[in-house]
């Protein structure tokens, strides 16, 4: 997909808190909104490049727009943990996801149990139940999941189990907002309980898939399947 509107360049100063960061735009300072509440330690470092998406000027905000890429070291990483699901989405109804071919109908944000999960497919094979997890950080070459503890990513995976336990398909997708990664792995250090859970759903039959993204200042769309190391 493309951006929506032109990126703008700035300079990351500082983060006031998760969802809202300083930058210098032309010498002067702006606030950004920071559509991710991850960490981004590694990512959001004093004096790095960083582009953002211009607010409509008919619409009533305390910031200049959205926090979009960040340069990492000559990398461009996404940072919105909104985009995923739109890109799951495309490539869904492209079909250049080939492990959930098959399906038929798309549906998104489906209430199961006490949540809801991305999509709900379905099919002449049946029901396939689909999460998708934004991922930013790369450590040599693996991409990580998740910066910060997550009770909410905990309880989708359980989720995911029930789905899988009552007979349908289940599937947790980790899209990799960058291009660097040749692997996914979970966390262990930030949130050692989404680990231990993502193992056992897996053990019990919940599918595990990661996918990198081609990211450029003109837009991003998933590309390359990767390996997943549980």
């Amino acid at each position: 997909m493309r951006w929506p509107a032109e990126l703008q360049p700035a300079t990351f100063v500082h983060r006031d808190n998760r969802f809202r960061a300083v930058v210098t735009m032309s010498g002067a300072p702006a606030a950004l909104h920071v559509p991710n509440s991850g960490r981004l330690g590694e990512l959001l470092l004093p004096g790095a490049a960083v582009w953002l998406r211009p607010a409509a000027l008919d619409v009533a905000r305390k910031t200049a727009g959205d926090l979009v890429l960040v340069d990492s070291g000559g990398i461009l990483v996404a940072v919105d943990a909104r985009l995923p699901n739109q890109l799951v989405a495309d490539a869904l109804a492209e079909g250049r996801l080939a492990p959930l071919a098959g399906y038929t109908s798309h549906r998104r944000e489906v209430a199961s149990g006490h949540s809801r999960l991305d999509f709900l497919l379905e099919g002449p094979h049946g029901r396939c139940w689909l999460e998708v997890k934004s991922v930013t950080l790369v450590e040599q070459g693996v991409a990580r999941f998740p910066d910060a503890p997550t009770a909410r990513g905990v309880r989708h995976l359980e989720e995911l189990a029930a789905r899988r336990a009552a007979g349908d398909q289940a599937v947790v997708v980790f899209v990799v907002q960058r291009g660097d990664a040749v692997a996914f792995g979970p966390h262990l250090s930030a949130d050692p309980a989404f680990r231990k859970t993502l193992r056992r759903v897996h053990a019990l039959g919940v599918e595990v898939l990661a996918w990198c993204c081609g990211v450029s200042r003109a837009g991003s769309s998933i590309t390359d399947q990767i390996e997943v190391r549980l």
